[in-house]
């Protein structure tokens, strides 16, 4: 892995824009950044839509699951901060995407209870395949079963496991190394919180990538960039891409 670090819009970049809208990815998509971290779920009928949560509640103009509605249902709600603007499904994502050299970095989420969505991986890589962009997308996400399908699968210039805090207490760093590389993932990622000089050594000896998420403001951002993770999704992307210029990359 280079040791130049990367930088994924998280969100969209949600300190600036809606999260996960079309609007922020429009704008991520003008930056000079790597790549643009979204969420997906799946509704009632299959399609892979663009939503950070498991329900509608936090972000847009209607309640209840993403899963409960239908495409074409899921089409008529809004997001909160735009100008009555739908979220956009995964191909809109990647169509926002795809005139730019900014890369998909798509993160698969669980349903309410965080049981993975039947077929979702399928039909992710389906559309990836679609806009032809398979290739320079990074697929991410918690759930172990579900990254290695993706990695299965094949094709792809990544596949991220990401580590919450109590996964990384419970199992300890030497059980989760062995799962990432028993698993073939060639990224780790975790909290920008836990992560220190010691630790990315462990992760680099292992032959593992490193992700981060929550470099959000000047001292975390510095932090990473310190430790030359190999990339970070932060809310802030226009102060994450200052920092990185003025340090010389």
């Amino acid at each position: 892995m280079t040791h130049a670090t990367l930088i994924a819009a998280h969100r969209g970049g949600l300190f600036l824009w809606p999260e996960n809208s079309a609007l922020a990815f429009r704008e991520a998509a003008g930056l000079a950044l790597e790549q643009a971290e979204c969420d997906v779920h799946m509704t009632a009928d299959g399609e892979v839509v663009v939503m950070h949560d498991a329900t509608l509640d936090r972000t847009t103009d209607a309640t209840g699951p993403v899963a409960a509605r239908t495409a074409a249902e899921f089409r008529q709600t809004r997001v909160r901060g735009t100008a009555g603007e739908a979220p956009p499904t995964l191909a809109e994502y990647l169509a926002i995407l795809g005139a730019s050299p900014v890369a998909p970095r798509i993160e698969i989420k669980g349903d309410g209870a965080r049981r993975p969505y039947p077929g979702i991986v399928r039909r992710t890589l389906a559309l990836l395949d679609a806009a032809r962009q398979r290739e320079r997308s990074w697929i991410i996400g918690f759930n172990a079963e579900t990254m290695a399908e993706a990695q299965a699968a094949g094709g792809l210039a990544g596949v991220a496991w990401l580590v919450e805090i109590p996964t990384l207490t419970d199992l300890g760093l030497d059980a989760v190394i062995e799962v990432a590389r028993a698993r073939g993932f060639a990224e780790i990622g975790m909290h920008e919180s836990v992560l220190d000089a010691a630790l990315v050594g462990r992760l680099r000896a292992a032959g593992l990538g490193i992700g981060t998420w929550g470099a959000n403001h000047e001292a975390s951002i510095r932090r990473m960039l310190d430790l030359r993770v190999d990339i970070f999704a932060s809310d802030d992307p226009p102060l994450a891409i200052r920092l990185r210029a003025e340090r010389g990359g």
